[in-house]
Order: C-alpha cells, then sequence, then structure tokens
C-alpha cells in the first residue's frame, strides 16, 4: 500500500537472511583466507627489510618499500571483496588525500573506485530475494526489470528497471547473508589493526571498525533506509542545488527508488575542471551542513560513490544506510564553541569541550594547545574562502596522525563522546573528499548559514 508520500511499503515477512545460496559459504571461506593472509605476508616482508637493513640499506629506504608492498596487497584484497573489507576500504578511501604520495598515487583509482569491483549475484539468487521480499508477484510492481546488476557495494548490488508508471527506477538488493559476513570482515579486520599501521603510523583503525560493528543493524535495515531517504527527499524537495531520490517501495533487503543519472563523483576527483571541482565541492559542504537544519538528519557516509552530478548541475545524492539522527539540527555547542575558538577565547573553549565530554575528567590541557590540536577543524572557517588542498590535509595529518609528535601526544588526551561519532566521522570523511576535490570557495559562510550559534566574529 501507499503511504501519504506515495511511498509503497511491504508487509513484514519472516523469511531467512540465508536465500539458500550455495555459493555465500564458499565466499565467506575465500574472504577470510585471503583477510587472514594479510598479517601473514606483513610479517613476511617485516622480514625481508630486516634483511636488507642488515646488508646496508638505509632504514627510510626499507620502511619505504615495506610500506608501499603492504599497501599494494591491502588495497588488493579490500578491494576484491564485498562486506566488511568493502565497506572498510570505501571508508578509508576519502582519507588517502592524507596519505604520503608515493602511498596514494599508486592505489587512488581502486581506492576512488572499490565500490564498483564486487562480483555480481546471477540472476536466480536475485529474483529470489525479490520474491521473498515483494511477494511472489513482484514483477506486476516493474514494467521491465534488467537482472545485470548496474552497480555493487559493499552488502547489496543495484539494479535498473521501469517502476509500473513508467519512471526509472533503482532496485537495490541485499546480498544473502550481508550481516553474517559483514560482521564475520569487521571482527576479521579488527585483528590486524598492525597492517593500517604499517601504512600510515599514525591511521588507528580499531575506533573506525568499532562504530561499523555498531551501525550495522541499522545499515542493514533497508526500511529505516527508506525512512530516512524520504525525509531527506522531502526536506531537499524542488531544490535548486541539491536532489535525493524518492523512495518508491521498501522492504527488509529490498529497496525500490528514483533513478539518477549523472557524473559520478568519483569522476570529477579524477578529471574534473577547476569550476566543476568549485562548485561540486560547495554544494557537497552545502548537502551536508544543511541536512540536520532541513530534515533533522545527518548524511554519515561521504564517500564519493554516494555521488552523482546531474546533468543540469544539481548534486545527486544517494545510499542513507547511515545517518545521524539529529531532530533538533546541530548540537548548539558545536557553533557556540567554534565561535568562541574563532575570537580566540581559549579558556572558554576549553571549558566548553569538558562540559561536552571532550576533556577526560582529572587532565591539564594547555588551552592554547587544544587550539592548534583543533586546526583541521578552524581553519576553514577563519577566512572567507578556503583551498581545501591535499598537501593541506598532509601536513594536519602529520602534526596530528604521528604518534611521536607533540600534537599527536596531546590528542590522546581527548575524548570523542558517543554523542559526536557520526558527527566527527562526517567531518574528516567531509574534509578528505574536499582535498580530493582540491575544492576552494566560501565555506565559511555556508558554515555559518546552517550551524547555529557560529555567528561572525570579526
Amino acid at each position: 500500500m501507499a503511504d501519504g508520500g506515495g511511498v509503497v511499503t511491504i508487509p513484514e515477512r519472516s523469511v531467512a537472511d540465508n536465500g539458500d545460496v550455495s555459493e555465500i559459504p564458499r565466499r565467506t571461506m575465500s574472504r577470510t583466507a585471503r583477510l587472514a593472509g594479510l598479517p601473514i605476508g606483513a610479517a613476511g616482508r617485516a622480514t625481508v627489510g630486516l634483511g636488507k637493513r642488515l646488508s646496508g640499506r638505509s632504514t627510510d629506504e626499507v620502511r619505504a618499500e615495506f610500506q608501499q608492498r603492504t599497501a599494494e596487497q591491502l588495497f588488493k584484497v579490500l578491494g576484491e571483496l564485498k562486506g566488511g573489507a568493502m565497506k572498510v576500504g570505501q571508508a578509508l578511501s576519502v582519507f588517502e588525500a592524507a596519505m604520503p604520495e608515493e602511498l596514494a598515487a599508486p592505489y587512488r583509482e581502486a581506492l576512488t573506485r572499490l565500490q564498483e569491483d564486487a562480483p555480481p549475484l546471477p540472476a536466480p539468487t536475485v529474483h529470489k530475494v525479490l520474491a521473498s521480499q515483494l511477494g511472489p508477484d513482484w514483477r506486476e510492481l516493474f514494467r521491465s526489470f534488467t537482472d545485470k546488476p548496474a552497480a555493487a557495494a559493499s552488502i547489496g548490488q543495484v539494479h535498473r528497471a521501469v517502476w509500473a508508471d513508467g519512471r526509472p527506477v533503482a532496485v537495490k538488493v541485499q546480498y544473502p547473508g550481508a550481516g553474517k559476513a559483514l560482521l564475520s570482515d569487521l571482527n576479521q579486520l579488527a585483528r590486524m589493526g598492525r597492517v593500517f599501521g604499517v601504512i600510515s603510523p599514525g591511521l588507528d583503525i580499531k575506533p573506525l571498525l568499532r562504530e561499523l560493528r555498531e551501525r550495522v543493524a541499522e545499515e542493514l535495515d533497508y526500511r529505516l533506509e527508506a525512512q530516512s531517504q524520504h525525509a531527506f527527499a522531502l526536506a531537499f524537495a524542488d531544490d535548486d542545488d541539491i536532489f535525493v531520490p524518492d523512495v518508491l517501495a521498501g522492504a527488509d533487503r529490498v529497496l525500490v527508488t528514483e533513478w539518477v543519472d549523472g557524473t559520478p563523483l568519483a569522476k570529477i576527483l579524477r578529471n574534473g575542471s577547476r569550476e566543476e571541482r568549485d562548485r561540486v565541492g560547495l554544494l557537497y559542504v552545502r548537502f551536508l551542513f544543511s541536512g540536520p537544519a532541513r530534515a533533522g538528519l545527518l548524511h554519515a557516509d561521504p564517500h564519493p560513490g554516494n555521488y552523482r552530478v546531474l546533468p543540469d548541475g544539481r548534486l545527486g545524492v544517494l545510499d542513507f544506510g547511515a545517518v545521524n539522527r539529529l531532530p533538533g539540527g546541530f548540537p548548539p555547542a558545536i557553533g557556540r564553541l567554534l565561535a568562541l575558538a574563532l575570537g580566540g577565547d581559549h579558556e572558554a573553549v576549553l571549558e566548553g569541550l569538558r562540559v561536552e565530554g571532550f576533556v577526560n575528567p582529572g587532565h591539564r590541557v594547555d588551552p592554547d594547545e587544544l587550539i592548534n590540536y583543533l586546526n583541521p577543524f578552524l581553519d576553514p572557517a577563519r577566512r572567507p574562502t578556503f583551498h581545501f588542498s591535499r598537501a593541506w590535509l598532509r601536513e594536519q595529518a602529520a602534526r596530528v596522525g604521528d604518534p611521536r609528535t607533540q600534537a599527536a601526544a596531546f590528542g590522546r588526551q581527548l575524548n570523542l563522546p558517543p554523542s559526536y561519532l557520526l558527527i566527527h566521522r562526517v567531518w574528516l570523511g567531509g574534509v578528505g573528499v574536499l582535498c580530493q576535490l582540491d575544492a576552494r570557495g566560501p565555506f565559511q559562510a555556508e558554515m555559518r548559514r546552517w550551524v547555529p550559534g557560529l555567528t561572525p566574529t570579526h
């Protein structure tokens, strides 16, 4: 049946999440074996590195070669896998702009295209899932349905179809057994933090994996995703700059939405013009920052694969499985503390962060060092126009990410309250994408427009 917004809701069904697919166990075993091989390979390369040092090569030379070979294997395995491995790869891909160029350059293409690399499910399996979720007469909902998937993601694949009323639609079908495979991959990857540390010494993969595990249930629930996407579609209806495809039908493991044609953001990252990069960067920031105020929701997956530039210039947004529910908009403390920091009241910023739970109780913190540590959050709001560049991001990452620096030691005194976890993730991921775009623009005005309490300080 249809609700007031035109969304077809499919009755709840008690369907086992195994799809009776015989290839799933074999795929899971193969995936586990490849993931388990990563730390073994790293250990082997470390042994070879020790031999080269003993033979006279410098430590820096050996470390650089070790990093590059480990990165090559890691990105290759992540790019071949579905489930948690691909999801981690997608999350890491937005941070490649902060990696050393000698590591980032050879794998930039693989990182930005991870979501396109998963092998598709066979058509009979897809039909079985559709029948179990939409009913045995599922074909009557469509004028046509294309068996070959148009795209693949970490937990499902997308098929192109035509809805009964003639509208082109995207049909997202969740992989049978996706939940079990996802948790298995994340648990396996959690044991391999040192492999990621080889590539980037300051990268702590554990908080990212912990957050991904905590959000598995939400991302597997397509009914919940349908509600979130429909709310965004209503909030951005008739917007001149942003397009959110609406939902036509939702079930536990199947989601039908309007189809979006456009240029993938990943393509603009690779070869977009200066004008395209700057315009898309501004629209990207506008969407992320305006979502809480307009829809009461923050889109929490800033990966480039979730964005398209439409022929009319609007930015199309996809995949609403990960959202942060902020019915009152951004927490007022964010704008208030940003304004205090920009105005130079460092003591008030420290006290405010203590109240919000960012500073561990009992720790003595220098207010000036605190503001210095927060530069990546403050720089874009300090001047009317800001340039998000790879050089700037690498400088910030080296300053606060290398565990040998004073800034990194200072950062270990701080805490990230659970209520700010997704906001923090979106900020860092969004900055990574903007630096990949090399975007320049009036981001200060955009932040002041949508973040309550962030008023001009000069």
